[in-house]
């Protein structure tokens, strides 16, 4: 019997973002002082979450657009990018410190310094990956810098927890470092469900199908279920549609057929169970909804090229 689905785009976004995690958290407790600013060297792929413990500072984002923020102001930069954490927007460059995240090692971990001059910029930063599972091509449809006053109307329970950030990255007492970084986790999750909330701003491709009832549905259905043995005649049955009509709108919304958008999909949560959760390169062929390793393994090298041993064996290496 065919699952039904009532939700609008919104819902069925937040319902497929239920698998999100943040890993390998890194933070740092910074003093900015007056006339001078941080830049973060962050690689692409690797997002930045600021707090603002004390004000005034400006963002230089990747962008080089300038952000002004004020004292309880939090952002993510989903996609990182260098950029840079001011102390006035005219900062010059050769009084821009870097700070390179990478430097650290450790899966969690970071240093939250004293505040030792009262007229210094306080922030808080956290580096870290945002693994959506078979959502991890939303990351590269957001904005540059999200900013979290931009949803504190249509997301009101952010502001007590940006207050508590407020107060432990100034009191500094027992634990404050572990709480932030809880905080921050929540906050960076709100921000983007906000985002998610309020239609994904001007996001196109799959994201936009979302907004057609039937093709929404056949792409819930695939995220639902990535190993079951979909075609094209099956998905256009689920939706309604006939076969034809169904690739047809599905390949002018998304820019990919059906099952090209399937195998990506299952490869993208392929990557990340043989990396992350240390799956057996088997089981995670037949949870995907392939008969034979070898099957399986020439779509994951067409689609990532590399072979799932590679990717196994370099997380080993890694360890």
């Amino acid at each position: 019997m065919a699952d039904v689905i009532t939700c609008d785009a919104s819902e069925l976004v937040s319902e497929l973002l239920l698998g999100m995690r943040l890993h390998g958290v890194q933070f740092r407790s910074i003093e900015i002082a007056s006339s001078s600013g941080i830049g973060f060297s962050n690689p692409v792929g690797r997002a930045q979450f600021h707090f603002v413990g004390r004000g005034p500072v400006w963002l230089r984002g990747p962008e080089a657009t300038l952000h002004a923020l004020k004292t309880g102001d939090a952002l993510l930069i989903p996609n990182g990018g260098p950029h840079a954490m001011l102390s006035a927007p005219a900062t010059p460059a050769c009084e821009i410190k870097t700070f390179d995240p990478a430097d650290d090692d450790g899966e969690e971990h970071g240093h939250a310094a004293p505040v030792n001059t009262a007229d210094s910029a306080v922030i808080f930063s956290c580096c870290m990956e945002l693994q959506l599972g078979g959502m991890q091509s939303l990351v590269a449809e957001m904005p540059s810098v999200m900013r979290v006053d931009t949803i504190l109307k249509s997301s009101p329970e952010i502001r007590p927890m940006l207050d508590a950030m407020e107060r432990e990255s100034m009191r500094q007492q027992a634990g404050h470092a572990g709480i932030l970084v809880r905080l921050a986790e929540v906050v960076a999750a709100l921000i983007l469900r906000g985002w998610v909330a309020t239609g994904c701003g001007n996001a196109t491709g799959w994201i936009s199908a979302l907004s057609d009832p039937r093709l929404s549905k056949a792409i819930v259905m695939m995220h639902r279920h990535p190993g079951r043995q979909w075609s094209v005649a099956s998905l256009a049955k689920e939706v309604g549609n006939s076969r034809s009509v169904f690739a047809q709108r599905f390949l002018l919304a998304t820019g990919v057929s059906p099952l090209r958008y399937l195998t990506e999909l299952r490869m993208r949560l392929a990557f990340q169970r043989l990396k992350k959760v240390h799956q057996p390169i088997e089981a995670v062929a037949i949870d995907l909804g392939y008969g034979s390793l070898a099957a399986f393994s020439r779509a994951f090298k067409r689609c990532t090229g590399i072979s799932p041993g590679a990717v196994r064996g370099a997380d080993d290496n890694s360890s």
